[in-house]
């Protein structure tokens, strides 16, 4: 039986290059031999292409250029998959796309659109479902206008004064409050503000990440996630819940492991429980999801779940949440990347 060629990229000029070089290498360690043959294509910092051809365990530790010889993924559908520039020009037919890749460049509807030229499957969602997705502002815009609750909201951009926004926020979610750059993940460029003070730092913060920032209300509530799978038909098997010893899941708090205790499924009650799992579903057909996402909600006091926001290509490292949900509740890791690249080709 013929395997199926899988281009597993990684890296990117992203600030989450380090946990796409985890999640790839997590993802290669699991790959199936018997059906998968990988191709494994980095992007440095930079946003120059290479191919790697050395040992997988060089990806995590960022060794990995010294053995790369620099290609690219052709969107030419005559090629079919990717060109290398070594002594000789050569290509290489591709199958299958798996971008192992999380944040700017690479979640955001870029590496989906190469894929979409090329005419090669990709694993996860397709370029509009991940450019609005990425973007928080248009996720609330979207989710809001089909009626999911969520938080108090507010955009504000880097060409509006301190004191504007400073008077935005007093009339609008108030302090204590929560800022976000509108195109970031991993919570980088994320922080509270209690006061105007904290505001001005918080948002010098995150308009490093981005010129449009999101300002939501503090929310006291339990946050629970939701892996949710599959294309027309998804389906959300459990939900689960990190709880930092800081009481905020900032970078930390998501990959360094022994940083904060995980729950599955989440320590809310059965009927949030499923009102999560409902909604997250809800939201991937309302975004026209494809593959996997992750889904990640406010759980309060009385049992109500508001909206916040959604991963569509959510870290796969061996403290990430979307892998141990469903591998607590459905997949093997090994069967979950499986299923994944069927669903790849499903689509």
């Amino acid at each position: 039986m013929n395997k199926t060629t899988v281009l597993i990229i990684f890296g990117g000029a992203s600030n989450e290059h380090e946990v796409s070089l985890n999640s790839a290498s997590s993802i290669l360690q699991n790959l199936d031999p018997d059906r998968f043959e990988p191709v494994m294509m980095g992007i440095t910092r930079k946003g120059e292409w290479k191919l790697f051809n050395g040992d997988i365990s060089l990806i995590a530790k960022d060794e990995w250029e010294a053995f790369s010889t620099p290609a690219m993924l052709s969107p030419d559908r005559a090629v079919g998959g990717i060109v290398i520039f070594g002594e000789k020009i050569e290509t290489k037919k591709i199958d299958v796309i798996l971008p192992a890749m999380h944040g700017q460049n690479c979640e955001d509807g870029a590496i989906q659109g190469l894929a979409k030229l090329a005419g090669i499957p990709v694993v996860g969602c397709g370029v509009t479902t991940s450019a609005i997705s990425f973007d928080k502002a248009y996720t609330h815009i979207v989710c809001e206008q089909a009626g999911i609750p969520m938080a108090k909201w507010q955009l504000v951009t880097a060409e509006q004064s301190f004191e504007e926004i400073t008077a935005q926020i007093n009339n609008g979610v108030g302090f204590p409050c929560f800022v976000k750059p509108a195109n970031s993940g991993s919570s980088v460029g994320c922080s509270r503000a209690d006061d105007a003070k904290q505001l001005e730092s918080a948002l010098k913060l995150a308009f490093n990440e981005d010129r449009r920032v999101i300002i939501e209300e503090l929310v006291t509530a339990h946050e629970v996630e939701c892996a949710v799978i599959g294309n027309t038909d998804p389906f959300a098997p459990t939900t689960g819940e990190i709880v930092s010893p800081t009481g905020f899941y900032d970078y930390d708090s998501k990959y360094k492991v022994g940083a904060s205790q995980l729950f599955i499924p989440a320590t809310v009650s059965e009927e949030s429980r499923n009102k999560v799992r409902e909604l997250a579903v809800k939201i991937f057909k309302i975004l026209d999801c494809r593959g996997l996402s992750r889904v990640d909600f406010f759980v309060k006091k009385d049992g109500s779940v508001l909206f916040n926001e959604i991963n569509t290509f959510p870290g796969f490292t061996v403290t990430s949440m979307y892998p141990k949900m469903m591998t607590d509740s459905t997949y093997s890791y090994p069967e979950l990347v499986t299923r994944l690249i069927e669903l790849a080709f499903e689509n």
